[in-house]
């Protein structure tokens, strides 16, 4: 079944540092091109940052630019999404998505992120 889970939100406060993990099964996350996506209450998605299959390039939302950084582990099958320097106007729920070609996209079910003192 293919299938990806987001974990690793939570509650931090402004400065703080909060790791997301996606883990994938039923393909091979290493050969997928994986977006992050954020959404906050009343706004629109927003694409946060993509790496493509391979990791050739990645590419990050101005807004997250310098704090954010994805990394593959394909020995585990996972993405992560590391966030530093987190603001209150980074609080939304994170999603990843797979672009499987043929098959389509396959999202993960959210992990919500609140920054808040």
């Amino acid at each position: 079944q293919v299938q990806l889970v987001e974990s690793g939100g939570g509650l931090v406060q402004p400065g703080g540092s909060l790791r997301l993990s996606c883990a994938a099964s039923g393909f091979s996350v290493a050969s997928a091109g994986v977006k992050w996506y954020r959404q906050a209450p009343g706004k629109e998605r927003e694409l946060v940052c993509h790496i493509n299959p391979w990791g050739v390039w990645i590419n990050y939302a101005d807004s997250v630019k310098g704090r954010f950084t994805t990394s593959r582990d394909n020995a585990k099958n996972t993405l992560y999404l590391q966030m530093n320097s987190l603001k209150p106007e980074d609080t939304a729920m994170y999603y990843c998505s797979a672009d499987l070609g043929p098959a389509g996209d396959v999202w993960g079910q959210g992990t919500q992120v609140t920054v808040s003192s």
